[in-house]
């Protein structure tokens, strides 16, 4: 029969009764579990209170679940054929023996329940779980699954389709018998495949001390840790990587940038990839753009109706500047490409300045800046404004150069949209005066500034309410009497577990009034102009994130994450 996964005693409780440890010991590891969130039996271990035998017999006993050396039986053949590698490894669980309709497994946390239901729908067998330890579980999944054989379907929820990518002619020898791999090609495939699948937009391939290897994806802007292919095929699956992205693989002291053009079934995929030299080795980051996935829609961007019709109706002007900010990773490009899909008309000549070009727009002229020959932002705005274009994007504000040519082309009757970095709206007047720029040309140039955050949607499939506390009331600044209903995500197989899935802008829009210019032409503080605004109707980041809490759309902890009070 199926062992409950819920304790039965805590685990301290137990090694104080066995001896173990003494209450000190534990008082001290419990304060700081409190701090760094570790499990109390990583943090007993970690000072040497017990040891890993110790931990497991008295897990054996709190969770009510037989303890098992994995030295002293053998797993059945045909029970390892019924779990797949790729499950074995993301769960560290070993299956054992099979009688009838229940499949005895070992797991290092018979806890996890998303385990244990993969487990099911897998094999269709009952799981009876015994308790070993995570080292002896690697150990023996590396053992019986082959010793670390590299199979790209054991990385990924699905069959690799054929993925080709551009030219990698002209190779060495050695960059032509890499390549040729053909357990490497199918692996980085996987790669690429499972970005697709997942939605992933960074894929991170480190190398650890003593030979560690790691793999980690982004997913809706989180970090998320894969099993890691194994140790001996690093350096292969790194210089595979470079292959396709056109760098040298014979160098690894020096940081270097390439980038390549995959095509994945009908998907296109627009991949920059950078290598660092860590102490430990050469760490690739592969960011990837899916341009087939880009809707570019107003609807989808997540704005209030009354924020996209402000949006819309600045962006309906001939000339004036809209400025997006906010912190890296905000969706700040993505907001301003979905303002020149709007406007794109045959009518009118756009031109945009980028670094990089992160998705090719129809009818647009996109320009990729180059510094290293001169080609700054600065200069190709002046070259720019000399092509007649009526609408001018320009990626970042970063120098008062670029900054007073974008607030003089505002001016002249063109129509600017650009980025600044700063944590709210009003904060960009002050990032234009410190660049050098003029009260009155900010006032007459700027006719919005929107800031913007990105919080995580709530998985629709595994939606559930959410109970909280009296001092969670007291942060978001509710009131309990009010019975509102909060909702998150427990984690299901749809959104890998992490309760939510896909991303929503949260933005606070400062339209410039005339009681706004009024006050930048006379040096107003911000927090004159921000109270003014706020009168006039403006919502803050907060409470605009507040709205998507209460219609259900996010969650609690996406709120205090992402915004501040005010």
């Amino acid at each position: 029969m199926p062992i409950s996964p819920l304790r039965k005693k805590y685990l301290g409780e137990v090694l104080l009764s066995q001896g173990k440890i003494t209450r000190d010991q534990l008082g001290l590891s419990l304060a700081e579990q409190k701090e760094t969130k570790e499990r109390i039996g990583a943090i007993l271990l970690k000072h040497d209170f017990i040891t890993e035998i110790d931990l497991y017999t008295a897990l054996s006993v709190s969770l009510g679940i037989p303890y098992v050396k994995l030295t002293e039986i053998r797993a059945d053949e045909e029970s390892l054929k019924l779990v797949p590698e790729r499950i074995a490894r993301k769960y560290k669980l070993l299956p054992l023996a099979r009688t009838e309709d229940v499949l005895k497994v070992a797991m290092a946390d018979p806890s996890n329940i998303t385990a244990l239901d993969e487990l099911k729908r897998e094999t269709n067998l009952k799981p009876s779980i015994v308790l070993a330890s995570d080292k002896e579980i690697d150990e023996y999944i590396e053992k019986y699954y082959g010793g670390g054989a590299l199979d790209a379907t054991d990385f990924v929820d699905g069959t690799v389709g054929e993925i080709t990518t551009d030219d990698t002619e002209d190779l060495s020898p050695d960059q032509a018998e890499a390549a040729s791999s053909a357990p490497i090609i199918r692996y980085v495939n996987a790669l690429f495949y499972d970005a697709v699948l997942k939605g992933v937009s960074d894929i991170h391939v480190e190398p650890g001390e003593n030979n560690a290897v790691y793999l980690r994806v982004r997913i809706d802007g989180r970090l998320q840790d894969l099993p890691p292919p194994p140790k001996k095929y690093y350096w292969a699956i790194v210089s595979r990587i470079k292959i396709i992205a056109g760098m040298d693989i014979a160098e690894r002291r020096l940081p270097q940038d390439g980038k390549c053009k995959l095509k994945i079934e009908d998907k296109r995929l627009d991949v920059r990839v950078s290598t660092l030299p860590t102490i430990y080795g050469e760490k690739v980051v592969m960011r990837v753009l899916d341009r087939t996935n880009v809707t570019l829609q107003m609807e989808d961007l997540g704005f209030s109706g009354d924020d996209g019709r402000m949006f819309m109706e600045s962006l309906e002007k001939p000339y004036g500047m809209i400025l997006v900010t906010g912190p890296t990773g905000s969706g700040k490009t993505t907001t301003l490409y979905t303002g020149l899909s709007y406007i794109n008309k045959p009518q009118v000549n756009i031109v945009t300045i980028e670094d990089p070009v992160e998705y090719e727009l129809p009818k647009i002229n996109q320009v990729q800046v180059k510094p290293i020959i001169g080609l700054t932002f600065a200069n190709m705005l002046r070259t720019v404004l000399r092509q007649d274009p009526d609408i001018i994007m320009v990626g970042e504000i970063r120098d008062k150069e670029t900054a007073e040519m974008s607030v003089q082309a505002a001016l002249t009757g063109h129509l600017v949209l650009s980025t600044l970095h700063t944590n709210d709206a009003v904060s960009a007047l002050n990032r234009l005066k410190y660049m050098g720029i003029e009260s009155f040309l900010i006032a007459d140039a700027v006719d919005m500034i929107i800031a913007q955050r990105l919080v995580r949607k709530i998985c629709q499939s595994c939606k559930t309410v959410h109970e909280v506390s009296d001092a969670v009331y007291a942060k978001l600044n509710l009131q309990k009497s009010d019975n509102h209903i909060f909702y998150h995500g427990i984690g299901c197989e749809k959104c890998y577990g992490t309760g939510y899935r896909g991303r929503l802008a949260v933005v606070e829009i400062l339209s410039m009034s005339t009681a706004i210019k009024q006050m930048i032409m006379s040096d107003a503080s911000d927090i004159l102009i921000k109270e003014q605004a706020l009168k006039a109707g403006m919502v803050t980041l907060r409470d605009a994130a507040m709205q998507k809490l209460l219609a259900g759309v996010t969650s609690i902890d996406e709120v205090l994450t992402m915004t501040i009070g005010g």
